[in-house]
């Protein structure tokens, strides 16, 4: 592998379960220093009910007040249509607006009722009607398979459920799909069992995303993992920051600091500035009023 691009999830998977409200401004600020560090696909919003994921409530006015950088691809998560046409709505009027929308279908019935309603069978409707609407709309539109690697409610999550999923999701043309370890249970042999089972039949033209967390310590190794099964794309976040809501004891992403640092000592290829992550962690942590969970970030004196 000589290179991979990182997608910086910190605006939204990151913030979104801080207990304190962080200002539009300061999120802005956040979003600018990741730009001018070379991020080129981030995900800035999520559009969910303000009183679900209280940190989102401010979702249309950070997509107002983002730089307008045409190299720079603004990522919005959606749940279902309501919120596709929240993404479409921040295109109006010449505005610039999100460029792609996120899908999810968590891919255990538990776990999804309780984070978007949904049973199984229901996020693949809801997801594929979505994902066909926004790309006649003009948006880009992807999907991740959430809790991929198991569920905090059901424990193991059948292998053959992630690729039914897969399968069904790919009638309605994404141009991405992920695989989540929304709950950081995963390890690289399962990485490397997923990823292959997914190049068995996902089209060339169909990209293929990793989505991991850190909660037991593995994130990394399984971002490795990933990059030997050939997965290209890999989502981090600034300091490791993040969390689910709706998942309880799950902890945040892999470090955006740590995977730059894993790729550039590995010799791959990946725009990104360690140095000015690192200054943008500095700055985030007197935000938050804490240190931040990066292990590179700490390492640097």
């Amino acid at each position: 592998m000589s290179s991979i691009q990182i997608i910086e999830v910190g605006p939204r998977d990151g913030l979104q379960n801080e207990p304190d409200i962080v200002s539009t401004a300061d999120k802005l600020a956040m979003i600018v220093a990741m730009i001018d560090a070379g991020v080129r696909r981030m995900e800035v919003a999520s559009f969910v009910h303000p009183q679900r994921v209280p940190q989102m409530g401010d979702a249309e006015a950070v997509i107002a007040g983002l730089p307008d950088r045409p190299d720079v691809s603004y990522i919005g998560l959606t749940l279902n249509k309501r919120g596709v046409l929240r993404a479409l709505a921040t295109r109006e009027g010449g505005r610039r607006g999100v460029d792609e929308i996120g899908c999810v279908i968590v891919a255990t019935d538990t776990f999804g009722q309780k984070n978007q309603g949904q049973t199984v069978a229901e996020g693949i409707v809801e997801a594929r009607e979505m994902i066909r609407f926004a790309k006649a709309e003009g948006l880009i539109a992807q999907v991740t398979i959430s809790a991929a690697f198991g569920c905090p409610f059901e424990g193991d999550v059948p292998p053959q459920r992630v690729m039914d999923i897969a399968h069904a999701v790919l009638e309605a043309g994404p141009a991405e799909i992920a695989l989540a370890d929304t709950i950081g249970v995963g390890v690289p042999a399962q990485v490397t069992d997923l990823y292959g089972r997914l190049r068995e039949f996902v089209p060339g033209n169909v990209n293929l995303r990793a989505h991991f967390h850190n909660t037991r310590g593995t994130g990394i190794a399984n971002a490795w993992a990933a990059i030997q099964a050939g997965v290209t794309t890999l989502d981090a976040s600034l300091g490791g920051l993040g969390g689910c809501p709706f998942a309880p004891k799950a902890t945040g992403n892999i470090a955006t600091e740590d995977l730059i640092y894993l790729a550039q000592q590995s010799g791959i290829a990946h725009g990104l500035d360690l140095a000015g992550f690192i200054a943008a962690n500095r700055w985030m942590a007197g935000v938050l009023g804490r240190e931040l969970p990066s292990l590179v970030a700490r390492a640097v004196a």
